[in-house]
């Protein structure tokens, strides 16, 4: 139920073109300050996660979900592991679809 919830609240970020993908796009919105949350496919790689955790560290908050870069294909044209939300409500809204649990 959840990750249908966050699902939706992404496909909305990505309809309203506040929704930045792949991992240098979003490491450069966080570092114009334009990030509002990053979040980080379940099968990132470690290399990944902890390139986008140093990079956007004092930034923006960093989120572990449970979606798979093949489930966050459909937001795009290819399987990506690391997305941002670059508006505020919207942030939020995500946060709000998140489990406790999936903090990062």
């Amino acid at each position: 139920m959840q990750r249908d919830k966050l699902f939706g609240a992404l496909g909305l970020c990505r309809r309203a073109g506040k929704l930045a993908m792949g991992a240098e796009q979003v490491l450069e919105t966080a570092a114009r300050g334009r990030a509002q949350l990053v979040l980080l496919a379940a099968d990132a790689s470690k290399r990944t996660v902890r390139r986008i955790r140093e990079g956007c560290e004092g930034l923006c908050p960093v989120r572990s979900i449970h979606l798979a870069q093949a489930e966050l294909s459909a937001l795009g044209r290819r399987p990506v592991a690391v997305l941002a939300v670059t508006d505020e409500n919207l942030a939020r809204l995500c946060r709000n679809c998140l489990a406790p649990a999936q903090d990062g």
